[in-house]
């Protein structure tokens, strides 16, 4: 088992959780909801499949009041019908930034998003999507483990050893 890149390192850690405080600070300034701040953080963690920030980050947006149906669609955002123009400008922008290398395809859909969101939200938009993609492998490399929740969201034991 590698050890936890936050517990090894803990100034490195403390620098992170202050740059990401400093992008979600300044995204909310810009104009960013937290709800959708959380929808960009959800998508990420999906497509570079991490669990533990999927977990986390699922439960902050429906806390931040996302709809259910909207984290259930979330994956397939393109096609479902459900989201805003802006939210979808907002997806559009977590894509472009984490798919790299950058298509002709993925520079389009920045430039349109550019169009929807303004230059202000669309540097905020990408500054989310930098912050989200670093802790995403934090905790990928750091094998973070996802616990067990029931309903409410509270963790639950599933083997006496935990």
């Amino acid at each position: 088992m590698r050890p936890y890149l936050d517990k090894a390192v803990p100034e490195s850690w403390r620098a992170a959780e202050a740059f990401a405080a400093s992008v979600g600070q300044n995204a909310e300034e810009r104009g960013l909801t937290r709800a959708e701040l959380e929808l960009i953080n959800v998508r990420i963690s999906q497509m570079n499949a991490c669990g533990f920030c999927l977990d986390l980050h699922s439960r902050q947006a429906r806390q931040a009041g996302v709809p259910q149906q909207k984290l259930d669609l979330l994956a397939a955002w393109r096609e479902a019908g459900v989201f805003s123009e802006r939210e979808e400008a907002l997806l559009a922008v977590a894509e472009a930034g984490t798919r790299l290398p950058q298509s002709e395809e993925l520079r389009a859909d920045l430039v349109a998003a550019q169009q929807v969101l303004g230059d202000d939200v669309l540097a905020a938009a990408e500054w989310a999507t930098v912050s989200i993609n670093a802790f995403n492998r934090i905790s990928i490399l750091s094998e973070h483990p996802v616990r067990a929740r029931d309903a409410d969201g509270k963790v639950i034991r599933l083997r006496a050893t935990e």
